[in-house]
């Protein structure tokens, strides 16, 4: 079995952590964290307080941490090597992360398993590890099990035939990603650069070049404005898209500062539809206002309230 998501030793450099998405290494790295922690007591191991023997004790017990720690790594390596694309074992190979050039003929996207989790305190909260936050997960919301895109943490339920191209359609999604393409961290340029692509794939055409929705037939700027999220200055921008078949929606850019792994601005986008078994347009607002940092349920921000320092 592979390892679950999470931060592991880079195998290519040890000296630093590279995000396992449960599949693959993907491009995020950051700096190991040291947490200090007690060494645990081992039958036959630990020594009595102040009496002989302690110092002998407590090498055989940090010896015995290093060699598990060495042990995960192994497994994490070792899980990748076995456990290829096509199913079949490969040896003497070593994963490598992958490479950011992109591959001359992609294949069609095939669904794959969500990684959000629920978060252990709060039933009713998706955690985003890579990133570090948490979404609020509202009534008419669901975590996704299987989708065919990347980095989508909840959708609307229920499933219907698209008014155009044959294929299944959602009344809502909403997708975290970390922004890599460039160097720029405004929030307000990343949001405003972000909105077209994201009105595009929602209802223009998807990874398959389907064009569920007929294509779009106009674009209108809705709202935009800077929001404290998480803590955090932010920056958001809203269009109606109207679209040849169909009632079209409505498709937001929020990014905002992060605070984890390579320090990356987040961008998050929504996606709704303008039927009327969409869910409400509000529910963009509530989620942005209940977006936290991991571990940290008082910080807050969302439309109307203040901006929150760029920490």
């Amino acid at each position: 079995m592979t390892p679950p998501p999470g931060w592991y030793p880079d195998p290519s450099a040890p000296h630093v952590e590279r995000w396992w998405d449960g599949t693959r290494w993907t491009e995020h790295m950051r700096a190991p964290e040291t947490v200090p922690q007690q060494p645990l007591a081992q039958p036959g191991f630990a020594p009595e307080p102040g009496g002989p023997g302690g110092g002998a004790g407590r090498a055989k017990v940090i010896a015995m941490i290093a060699a598990a720690a060495v042990l995960v790594a192994a497994i994490v390596i070792g899980a990748v090597v076995l456990n290829r694309d096509d199913g079949s074992p490969e040896a003497n190979t070593t994963p490598a992360p992958e490479s950011s050039a992109p591959a001359s003929d992609p294949p069609s996207p095939t669904p794959s398993e969500s990684t959000s989790e629920p978060s252990a305190d709060d039933p009713l909260t998706v955690v985003d590890e890579l990133n570090g936050i948490t979404f609020p997960l509202l009534d008419g919301w669901v975590r996704p099990e299987f989708v065919a895109e990347d980095y989508v943490v909840m959708v609307t339920p229920d499933t219907y035939t698209c008014p155009g191209d044959d294929g299944q359609c959602r009344h809502g999604k909403v997708i975290s990603r970390t922004v890599t393409a460039n160097d720029e961290k405004s929030p307000e340029a990343l949001a405003k650069a972000d909105i077209s692509e994201a009105a595009d794939q929602a209802y223009d055409r998807d990874q398959l070049d389907r064009r569920l929705y007929g294509g779009i037939t106009s674009k209108k700027l809705v709202k935009q404005g800077p929001v404290a999220v998480a803590g955090r200055t932010g920056y958001f921008v809203r269009w109606r898209v109207k679209t040849e078949k169909g009632p079209g929606g409505y498709v937001q850019s929020l990014a905002f500062a992060s605070s984890v792994g390579s320090g990356a601005p987040v961008m998050v986008r929504y996606v709704i539809d303008a039927g009327e078994d969409a869910p409400p347009l509000t529910d963009m607002d509530k989620i942005t206002k209940g977006i936290r940092p991991v571990g940290d349920g008082d910080t807050s921000g969302g439309v109307g309230s203040s901006v929150g320092p760029t920490r």
